[in-house]
């Protein structure tokens, strides 16, 4: 059921933005004129024809939310949650009803348009900060024919002069937009802006230059980003590729810095892009909007090349049709995880074009209560110790950040005849538990093999009189932990050999078993698979493997082994798929 709608009072929520922003905002209408457009970039934003045809259908889904109302406005609708107000005035939904790019649609898309300029476009509501200023602009540029056409000359003038407001206030405001994705989108907004509208050329140099020093500050050697998202980076990546081509077309050389940045991070997308072409879904991130990745990489222009070692603090295995990316870092550092998960050590496998083992992915869209469950490490494929995480949340006033995480984390590889080999460790549990982490994983070289051993161990002497300490208030009862390997909700998990194993049936008519230990208690229990543009989390299932530490080492071994395979015409398609991947 949705949402009933109801109108919402003219100013909207001002409450989400700063008093700052708002005076920036109706101070930079002063003076702020756009008579046309010098250079139009050309149209890149990929929308969704489905999407779009739900908007004309009074469909309105944002933020985790669906709210229906046929026949009315977006704009008179009473937002559930500031995320839903966030989205709405980002207009990335102006790719979707750009993507059905009928006369309906184009009427819809003008109207709301329109009445977003009278109703906030003096400085009111959730819209005036600089990200959401960034990307809004990038839209309205991008689909500048689209919301033109047909509009009486007063109106497009009206048009003009909201642009010139924005971008006036870009110029104020983007310094103070939040360090990564947030920033980049500012600058990208500013730098089409002044690219773009005439009036407007005095923003492009300092823009360019802004936008090359972030590049260099926030992309790393290796091209990763603080948070260690991987779905940002792709963001960042998409809005990197946008801005230099925008800089081209309008007879500008992108600086070094930014082009450096573009060759650093491409590589890096690869190795974090499983097997089906969608990205690993860690920190926060998901698998990226369908056909972004593949878009921005072939518009970048960089050329293949094999990452070696950790890429971002990922460790990636591929063998045959099968993928495995591994978080074998710290998490991000406090001050920049404010949407990272607890997930140290955990993994995701993919074979072929089929999720089998994920995480559950970030909760955020579905409110408060599921964007913690979702960062917790039991909602990881990775090791917890008696449900508790290898990373505490702190709420402070800007959300809640991660502390208390492993100080130490090991990664080792090896590759052999047989195939690819992990060590990794994490010392989390060592202040309260006296106990190490060790997961070693194998995969086989023709990705049809998994093995893995996950260790509990207090590896030194003052590690084991921490384990005593624990064992004596327990009254020797053992430390219990569990080890968790969630299921896409594709994969559909049965017990077999008489409950000694799992079969794992994928809907590509591919079947994989597992195995544990006999050290281990294995069941199958309910889990959850949360998506972004989903209504509600959808339910999957996990297997867990429970076992109790009671001396100073305790090791749980498991396989996972491809038992039938794809039929052979369904084969070849993912075989085509991985070699236009790569």
């Amino acid at each position: 059921m949705g949402i009933e709608a109801k109108v919402a009072p003219s100013l909207g929520m001002e409450r989400n933005i700063t008093f700052m922003d708002k005076v920036h905002a109706r101070l930079s209408a002063m003076g702020a004129q756009a008579t046309g457009f010098v250079s139009q970039p050309e149209p890149r934003t990929i929308g969704s024809f489905a999407k779009g045809k739900q908007l004309a259908a009074g469909n309105f889904q944002f933020g985790g939310h669906l709210v229906q109302a046929e026949g009315r406005s977006l704009w008179e609708i009473t937002p559930p949650d500031a995320m839903y107000e966030a989205e709405l005035n980002g207009f990335t939904w102006l790719d979707d009803l750009a993507a059905v790019g009928d006369r309906a649609s184009r009427l819809m898309a003008q109207a709301w348009v329109n009445e977003w300029i009278d109703r906030f476009g003096r400085g009111r509501g959730l819209g005036w900060s600089p990200d959401l200023t960034g990307r809004r602009l990038i839209r309205w540029i991008n689909h500048a024919l689209f919301l033109m056409n047909g509009q009486t000359p007063e109106t497009n003038d009206i048009y003009y002069k909201s642009l010139a407001h924005q971008t006036a206030y870009l110029g104020r405001r983007w310094s103070v937009a939040s360090r990564g994705l947030p920033r980049f989108e500012a600058l990208t907004g500013l730098l089409y802006s002044s690219l773009s509208l005439s009036g407007m050329e005095r923003f492009a140099t300092p823009s360019t230059n802004a936008l090359a020093r972030e590049c260099a500050d926030q992309i790393d050697a290796e091209g990763g980003i603080p948070t260690r998202n991987p779905e940002e980076l792709l963001e960042v990546f998409t809005l990197l590729t946008w801005a230099a081509a925008a800089l081209r077309e309008a007879g500008r050389t992108p600086l070094p810095a930014h082009l450096d940045a573009i060759e650093r991070i491409a590589p890096t997308l690869r190795a974090l892009r499983h097997a089906d072409g969608g990205l690993a879904r860690f920190h926060g991130g998901g698998r990226g909007m369908e056909g972004r990745l593949d878009h921005a990489l072939a518009y970048s222009g960089v050329k293949a090349a094999q990452s070696r070692g950790l890429v971002m603090g990922y460790a990636r295995m591929s063998g045959g049709r099968t993928s495995v990316v591994m978080d074998a870092s710290a998490p991000p550092a406090r001050n920049v995880s404010r949407t990272a998960h607890a997930s140290t050590l955990a993994f995701e496998l993919t074979s072929g074009r089929r999720a089998l083992i994920v995480n559950c992915g970030s909760g955020a869209p579905f409110g408060a209560e599921w964007r913690r469950a979702g960062r917790a490490t039991p909602s990881h494929s990775t090791l917890s110790i008696d449900g508790v995480s290898s990373a505490k949340l702190t709420a402070q006033l800007h959300g809640e950040f991660l502390t208390s995480g492993p100080l130490k984390v090991t990664e080792q590889r090896t590759v052999s005849e047989s195939g690819h080999e992990i060590i990794t460790s994490h010392d989390s549990y060592c202040a309260e538990y006296g106990l190490t982490h060790v997961r070693k994983m194998d995969l086989s070289l023709d990705g049809r093999r998994v093995t893995g051993e996950d260790t509990l161990a207090a590896l030194s002497d003052p590690d084991r009189v921490r384990f005593e300490a624990h064992m004596n208030k327990v009254s020797l009862q053992g430390v219990p932990y569990s080890i968790r390997f969630h299921l896409h909700p594709e994969v559909d998990a049965s017990l077999d050999m008489g409950g000694t194993a799992i079969s794992l049936a994928l809907k590509s008519g591919e079947i994989w078993v597992f195995k544990p230990s006999f050290s281990a208690k294995m069941t199958i229990e309910p889990s959850v698979y949360l998506e972004k543009g989903r209504l509600k989390p959808r339910a999957s299932k996990q297997i867990v493997l429970s076992a109790r530490v009671m001396e100073y080492a305790s090791q749980v071994s498991w396989s996972l082994a491809k038992a039938q395979d794809t039929p052979s015409y369904l084969r070849d398609v993912d075989e085509d798929l991985e070699l236009a991947l790569n």
